[in-house]
C-alpha cells in the first residue's frame, strides 16, 4: 500500500510585522505581527480535529513561528526545509512597490508584464523558485510519515507549487490567492494532485 500522504495541507504564514501589502520581502527574515501569531492560533484551532503527521516549514521565522503555532495542538515540532523559502528579490527586497517603480522604472514595467518569467535583479525569476521549491515538495512527500502533512510556507512559493501540481501555466501565478495566514488544501489521486480548499483566511 503507498503510504504517501493523501493530503496537504498547505498554509502560508501570518501577517509579519512590514505588513505593507506592496512591500516586497523575499528572503528578509522579518517576524510575525501580533495580528499574524493571532491568523495561525486560529487556523491552529481549525485544524485540531485534522490528523496530521508531521508539520514543515521553510527556515525563514515567519513560516518557523506559524509551523510552531499550528503544530501545537498535535504535539509536532516543525521541520524545517530551506527550499521552502519565499522567492529571492535581490535589491528589491525591502522596498515598496512605489519606491521600485521610482527607482527602476522599465524594469518594474517589464515585471508587470512578465510576473511569470522575470527575474528579479540580483534574485530569482518564478521557474527559479519551481526548481528549488517543487523538488524539496516532492521530497517531503516521498518521506512523509502518514497519510495528511501540512506545509507553512511563503505566498510566492505557494502560488508557485500550487502552478505546478496543477498542471497551470506559471503566469497564472497571482490568480490563485494567498492571503497571511490563509490555507489550501490538496489531495493525492491516482492521476495527480487536486485542489479542494483554496486560500481560505482564518477567522478572528
Amino acid at each position: 500500500m503507498d503510504a504517501r500522504p493523501t493530503l496537504i495541507y498547505l498554509l502560508r504564514h501570518g501577517e509579519v510585522a512590514q505588513a505593507d501589502p506592496r512591500r516586497f520581502i523575499g528572503h528578509l527574515d522579518v517576524p510575525l505581527s501580533a495580528r499574524g501569531e493571532a491568523q495561525c492560533r486560529a487556523q491552529a484551532r481549525r485544524l485540531t480535529g485534522a490528523s496530521i503527521a508531521a508539520l514543515y516549514t521553510s527556515d525563514l521565522v515567519r513560516a518557523r513561528r506559524s509551523g510552531e503555532i499550528i503544530g501545537a495542538p498535535h504535539g509536532l515540532t516543525p521541520t524545517q526545509v530551506p527550499d521552502l523559502r519565499e522567492m529571492a528579490m535581490g535589491r528589491w527586497e525591502g522596498l515598496t512597490a512605489d519606491e521600485i517603480r521610482a527607482r527602476e522604472p522599465d524594469a518594474f514595467a517589464d515585471w508587470m508584464t512578465r510576473i511569470g518569467e522575470f527575474p528579479f535583479p540580483e534574485g530569482e525569476s518564478v521557474p527559479d523558485l519551481v526548481a528549488r521549491a517543487g523538488p524539496a515538495f516532492d521530497a517531503i512527500v516521498a518521506t512523509a510519515p502518514g497519510p495528511a502533512i501540512a506545509i507553512v510556507a511563503h505566498g510566492g512559493t505557494n502560488r508557485a507549487l500550487l502552478c505546478r501540481l496543477l498542471g497551470l501555466p506559471l503566469a497564472r501565478l497571482l490568480a490563485l490567492g494567498q492571503d497571511y495566514g490563509a490555507l489550501s488544501v490538496l489531495e493525492r489521486h491516482h492521476a495527480g494532485w487536486a485542489l479542494r480548499r483554496l486560500n481560505e483566511c482564518p477567522v478572528l
